[in-house]
């Protein structure tokens, strides 16, 4: 975030959107890390069933708004490929803040439903969770009325689908058209130079939507607890720390900005003040 701020190279839609991205995994992880790293060193692991709503929400507003975000990237490479030549009077800097906003506020309103419904009911049972975080399906096995698990339980799994799979198609249309436009670029060079901008976020995409898709987008949530438990470390902890790797080493310009940020720290020459 930092490079991207001082290196002028950077000061583009694809790298607002990429800074805003790396914003929203630090937030996405600050949710689950800090509570799994306490409970790994200490006894106490007690957690209040208000600071277990609070996380369930927050959890849920960060992954709602990556989708979005993630949507907004694909439709960033769309008209940087197919339309180049309107792709600075389409976004621009009003457009990518409206776009960013947008992201941001359906992501704090998707969970909303489900949040107001859990903090008004009431949980029997064992008092202890099977799992790193308060996720959505081991509060479903808390539940006390067998009503309310398939209320809540249809209406997580309608706004899922409408978040997830949603983004999920609007991506791979773009996406589509993409590769179709690429594919009509008679030089190879070209192609692969169109395909480069875009290589990196199709891997973030398919190792987000590859764990999200299974866990959240089924009307069941009786798979085995210790398969939950798999897949939303990946998509919780390991998809966060490897996607700065990712668009760090796949993308061209951001190693050399960080070239020059290196050069800039350790050859500046030392100055004195008398």
């Amino acid at each position: 975030m930092g490079v991207g701020y001082w290196d002028q190279k950077l000061h583009s839609p694809m790298y607002f959107f990429i800074c805003i991205f790396s914003f929203l995994e630090i937030c996405y992880t600050t949710v689950t890390m800090p509570r799994l790293l306490r409970d790994l060193v200490s006894d106490d692991k007690i957690i209040s069933i208000q600071f277990c709503v609070v996380q369930f929400y927050f959890l849920f507003v960060f992954g709602s708004t990556e989708n979005f975000l993630l949507s907004t990237m694909a439709y960033d490479r769309y008209v940087a490929i197919c339309n180049p030549l309107r792709y600075n009077s389409i976004m621009t800097h009003r457009s990518c803040v409206l776009l960013i906003l947008g992201s941001w506020t359906g992501g704090f309103l998707a969970p909303l439903m489900p949040v107001i419904f859990l903090s008004m009911s009431f949980f029997c049972g064992s008092s202890t969770i099977d799992h790193f975080y308060c996720d959505f399906s081991p509060l479903l096995h808390h539940f006390c009325i067998a009503d309310g698990i398939y209320m809540i339980e249809t209406v997580f799994f309608l706004l899922a689908c409408i978040v997830i799979i949603g983004n999920f198609v609007f991506i791979s249309t773009s996406y589509g058209l993409v590769i179709l436009i690429i594919s009509k670029i008679p030089s190879p060079g070209g192609r692969r130079k169109a395909l480069s901008t875009c290589g990196s976020h199709l891997t973030v995409v398919c190792l987000f939507y590859g764990s999200i898709i299974f866990m959240y987008v089924r009307s069941d949530h009786s798979v085995p607890t210790h398969v939950d438990k798999v897949v939303s470390l990946f998509y919780s902890v390991i998809t966060p720390t490897l996607n700065p790797l990712i668009y760090g080493l796949r993308n061209k310009e951001i190693k050399q900005a960080l070239r020059r940020a290196v050069k800039i720290i350790f050859l500046r020459k030392p100055t004195f003040q008398v």
